[in-house]
């Protein structure tokens, strides 16, 4: 008769869905609000309902199914007219059902006072109050009223001798979490959990979600990433294990977090720019500096990530860091391209000098130099100097080395590489002389 309502409230990065609720039948009706509910034995009789009564009600169910809900409210406005002639379980199941109708208009605010008007009648079944309480908690709850929903809750509870359903202390962690009492939303939330493997099944997404908000909540890192490892093995979603990866970073197990995020990459669950960078950074921080250069390489490639100023640099230094200064070269030009200083310029230098390329090894020191911006000047220098010794320019790797001398992070490999140079630069003009 009545659309079925789904509750949802938002947490740090998620939705928490509550179960359907509101379902009514003519002639009394136990709402999900009563699963599996032992009541207590009734102890104020309950008058029956007159056929008449039942009659008039049946029709406004009728008219309500097909869809005419004003005409359906026009027989409840009948009935109601007569209210001083039903007995207490019929203006119940009266008010009961106004509840369900302004429910199906979306009047909340008029199905919640219709709702409270069914409690208040003293001899009614204990079904329809159970289920009343439990609907009217839900009806709190979608309008973020969550100290109304506990109380709601607390009433039903007060009438229900069994155990608490999975289900049951879902609602209750949800209210909590709203209401910020993240103890008590973890105690139930975890109840639920616990039940559902208890009896081998697989405990619902959103629940584990919202004990993993709960956990967030009361600065538990090492319980939010069991919380995820859980969500991994239940729920293989490429965000879970992004986040698992990111958890682990935080409590400091590295190596997990490597192989959570060399396992998702694999995958193909790392697909954005930022968790790419990341899985690069870590290949560097664990050593393996040449599977970050493949990476960033393949991003680059196929447009993942921006062949920028920034990105251009993690990838050369990645390849400088893996010894591979041939790769390395391309990288460092193409960024030179582009960026407003010599910083590049100098990296150049320094892979050029590895490479035993003396004459662009010197020619990307000058430039690095004349356009300026590099952190060690001196090492430019002293780049030039090595470069020109090498050429057999004595002359020119002297005057490069007395410039790398006047600079303090360069001074003293300086006054060092003079000194030979000046001594190799004897010898050779020595051999010229015997020659």
């Amino acid at each position: 008769m009545i659309k079925n309502l789904t509750l949802s409230l938002a947490s740090i990065a998620a939705l928490y869905c509550s179960p359907n609720i509101l379902s009514a039948s003519l002639g009394g009706q136990v709402a999900y609000a009563a699963e599996q509910t032992q009541e207590p034995v009734q102890s104020i009789k309950v008058p029956a309902m007159r056929n008449r009564v039942y009659a008039q009600l049946a029709r406004a169910q009728k008219l309500a199914d097909e869809g005419n809900g004003l005409e359906g409210f026009d027989v409840l406005d009948e009935v109601q007219d007569r209210i001083d002639t039903l007995n207490s379980y019929e203006r119940a199941m009266l008010w009961n059902f106004y509840g369900f109708m302004y429910y199906g208009n979306d009047d909340i605010a008029s199905a919640i006072d219709s709702f409270k008007s069914v409690v208040n009648e003293k001899a009614i079944p204990l079904s329809l109050r159970v289920s009343t309480l439990y609907s009217m908690s839900q009806l709190f709850m979608q309008q973020r009223n969550y100290a109304q929903t506990l109380d709601y809750l607390a009433q039903w509870q007060a009438l229900n001798s069994k155990p608490l359903t999975s289900n049951q202390h879902v609602m209750f962690a949800q209210a909590y979490y709203q209401n910020k009492e993240y103890h008590q939303s973890l105690t139930h939330v975890s109840n639920a959990i616990e039940l559902a493997e208890s009896t081998n099944e697989i405990p619902k997404e959103n629940w584990l979600i919202l004990q993993r908000a709960n956990y967030f909540e009361l600065k538990q890192p090492k319980n939010v990433t069991n919380v995820l490892e859980s969500l991994v093995r239940y729920y293989d979603k490429p965000k879970y294990w992004i986040q698992l990866g990111g958890m682990y970073g935080e409590i400091g197990e590295e190596s997990k977090q490597l192989a959570v995020m060399e396992s998702a990459w694999h995958a193909g669950y790392i697909t954005e720019s930022a968790n790419i960078i990341s899985l690069a950074q870590l290949y560097r921080y664990h050593n393996v500096p040449y599977k970050a250069a493949i990476l960033l390489a393949e991003a680059m490639d196929n447009g993942t990530i921006f062949a920028d100023e920034r990105n251009l640099d993690m990838l050369a230094q990645a390849y400088i860091a893996a010894k591979n200064d041939d790769n390395a070269i391309p990288v460092l030009i193409r960024a030179s391209t582009i960026a407003d200083t010599g910083k590049f310029d100098a990296s150049l230098a320094q892979a050029y000098l590895n490479l035993e390329q003396w004459k662009l090894a010197s020619d990307s020191a000058d430039l690095a130099i004349k356009r300026g911006g590099i952190e060690r000047l001196g090492n430019m220098y002293l780049v030039k100097g090595m470069a020109f010794f090498n050429l057999a320019r004595f002359d020119e790797s002297l005057s490069a080395f007395t410039q790398a001398q006047k600079l303090p992070e360069s001074e003293q490999t300086a006054k060092q590489w003079y000194s030979y140079v000046e001594r190799e630069q004897g010898v050779q003009q020595r051999l010229a002389m015997l020659n």
